[in-house]
Parts: C-alpha cells; structure tokens; sequence
C-alpha cells in the first residue's frame, strides 16, 4: 500500500482521493476482493504484479498462464478481460461525444485499448465530422507481425462513405515499438495526397505500442 496514504485501504482511498490516487497493486485489490489463506488481498495483488512483471503483462497473460497463479483461476481471467473491453467500450463513447483535438488523451487511450495487445498490424481509422466530432472508427486492414498492406484510395472511398470531413489514422506496431518507420510515413503521406484530391483531411497518423505511442502531428508530420 502507498506510503502516501497508509491508513486507508484501497476502497476507502478511492473514495477520498479518486480513483487515480490508487497503485496498481491497489487496483488489483479491488478487482480480486479477497486474498488467500495465507496471504491478504493487497499483499497477494503486489505478488502477482511481481511475477508478471507489469499490470500490462498480467492483464494480457494467456488464459493458461493466468490460471496457474494461485488466488486466480478462469472466473477472474473472464472478468478482468471483461474489465479491460467494458474500459475499451466506454472510451470509444466517450470519444464520439468529445472533440478529437480538444481531448486527444482520450483518443490515445481509446487506441491503446483497440491496439495495443494485438500479434497482428492492424491500420484503422477514426472518421471524423467537420467539428471533429467522431464519426465512426473501423479497423480497416489487417496484416502481419510487422507489416500490413494499406489502400490510400480505399480509405477516401470509405471517408467519403461516411461523408467525414478529415481522419485520425492509427496501427499498431506488435513488436512494442512505436516509432514510426520509413513506410509509415511514406504512407501516410499517400493518404493525405488522395484525400487532399476529395477535401478530406488527415489531422493524425498515431502509431501504437506497448506503452507508448507517437503521434505525426505531435513531431510535426502532419500539419
């Protein structure tokens, strides 16, 4: 438990400082609820972060590797996984009832969950309004380990499909590394050149992670 608050447990933290204020093992603890014979809950959840090394690592653990850990079995790994696509879910509301500019944290994260744990590249796209309100958000191409193959045209068909106004390109990068290659950047200025021709325009090109991302916009790629 957190030095900062050491007289509150983590229910009583988050009721008093947010949910934010709380560790991930404090986190956990509230997920899991109870410990084991031996070991109290909070005890049990720092353990378990231990040895998956990370939040991250645990929350994508195989069903298999899961379930060996004791105090978790497969009715824990339904709902933590249940947890982690009701989070996706809600961001993805949130998103369409914010602007994408003005909240581009919440676009990020909403990406993260999306992307971030796939084997596989996956290129989508978030279409948007003239008031860059969301329109809708697909996954668009699907590939390999490291690499996926991206139509320009098609993604202006599809813009001009949904009558969007500009777009938030996103992929992901399974290997965990975000920075952009040499292709991503040749293609995303393909994109922009065939949806400048239909006054479309492309506003991001973010590229996914393990933990981290990059955004073009945000070096400066995108104007």
């Amino acid at each position: 438990m957190s030095l900062e608050y050491p007289q509150l447990m983590p229910r009583e933290k988050l009721l008093k400082f947010g949910v934010e204020a709380l560790s991930d093992a404090e986190l956990l603890a509230l997920f899991l609820r109870t410990g084991t014979r031996n070991l109290p809950v909070l005890e049990l959840s720092q353990s378990l972060l231990n040895d998956f090394g990370s939040l991250y690592n645990l929350i994508n653990a195989s069903h298999e590797d899961f379930c060996q850990n004791h105090g978790l079995g497969t009715a824990k790994y339904t709902q933590l996984k249940a947890v982690v696509e009701l989070s996706s879910r809600y961001l993805k509301v949130k998103m369409t009832h914010e602007n994408s500019l003005s909240s581009p944290s919440v676009t990020h994260h909403y990406l993260a969950s999306r992307l971030a744990n796939k084997d596989r590249e996956i290129f989508m796209v978030i279409f948007l309004d003239n008031q860059h309100h969301v329109i809708s958000s697909e996954e668009m191409f699907v590939g390999t380990y490291n690499c996926v193959e991206v139509h320009p045209r098609e993604v202006a068909r599809r813009a001009l499909q949904h009558n969007a106004a500009a777009l938030i390109l996103a992929h992901n990068h399974p290997s965990g590394m975000a920075e952009p290659s040499q292709a991503d950047r040749h293609l995303t200025q393909k994109i922009e050149e065939v949806c400048e021709l239909v006054d479309i325009r492309v506003i991001d090109h973010i590229v996914i992670g393990k933990g981290e991302y990059v955004s073009f916009a945000e070096r400066g790629w995108i104007l």
